[in-house]
């Protein structure tokens, strides 16, 4: 395993839910963060009483790439270089096939896929320079199977999962590892309205976050390329 203590990882959307367990739980690890949020007061309560000299809080904004250069440049600015990328922030917007709207199309694509996408290109370089790049996809188990209708997101997370593979052949040669993190039902704000299970019975973000911090500290030989995490039973292809 990789000792990951001062090792510089990147999170988007880490003010709540998965992004926050995964820097809270990366911190402890002792790795040096940048936090990628809309609004650097959502990461106050994270910062408080912690080493100022590990945390950087850089602004992102999904459907602005220009924010993500500046992310990019800001952070290796801070620490002079980038060991591992979490996209983790993302929306889910109810559309059907039926009830299809070009325009929540476009914003849940600008949010779960092309940002994404941008992020990795302007880190990429920075990743394979440590020889140990590491790459985690924060994409769902709607990206591996379908079980509603909510097709808007389930085409975003099935492209997550293009994009994850289609990474891992970019930078393999120079050490890049990437994985697909593949939920299904997490105790976060985003399904806090869900009839279909009860919020005790989700996975718990704290664990999921233990699962990145396990990812991202493997060896360049031991690579995950794709890890699903159930919360109930179900078959898997």
């Amino acid at each position: 395993m990789l000792d990951l203590r001062d090792r510089v990882f990147l999170i988007s959307g880490a003010g709540r839910g998965i992004g926050r367990a995964i820097a809270d739980t990366l911190y402890a690890r002792g790795c040096r963060l940048s936090l990628g949020v809309r609004d650097a007061k959502s990461v106050t309560g994270f910062v408080a009483g912690r080493d100022a000299e590990r945390i950087h809080v850089g602004r992102y904004i999904a459907e602005d790439w220009e924010s993500h250069a500046a992310w990019v440049e800001s952070a290796v600015a801070r620490f002079g270089q980038i060991h591992g990328l979490i996209n983790n922030a993302g929306i889910s917007l109810s559309m059907t096939i039926r009830d299809a709207d070009e325009a929540a199309l476009d914003r849940i694509w600008a949010v779960n896929c092309k940002a994404p996408l941008n992020m990795i290109r302007h880190a990429l370089p920075h990743l394979e320079v440590s020889g140990e790049g590491r790459i985690v996809n924060v994409a769902s188990l709607s990206g591996k199977r379908v079980r509603n209708d909510n097709v808007a997101y389930n085409m975003s997370k099935f492209a997550v999962m293009a994009l994850t593979h289609g990474v891992r052949r970019v930078g393999w040669e120079k050490g890049v590892r990437a994985t697909a993190l593949c939920p299904s039902f997490v105790r976060t704000d985003m399904v806090a309205g869900t009839d279909k299970i009860s919020a005790a019975e989700m996975t718990d973000p704290a664990d999921l976050a233990a699962l990145v911090a396990t990812i991202v500290a493997l060896p360049n030989n031991a690579s995950v390329a794709e890890l699903l995490v159930n919360c109930r039973l179900e078959d898997m292809l």
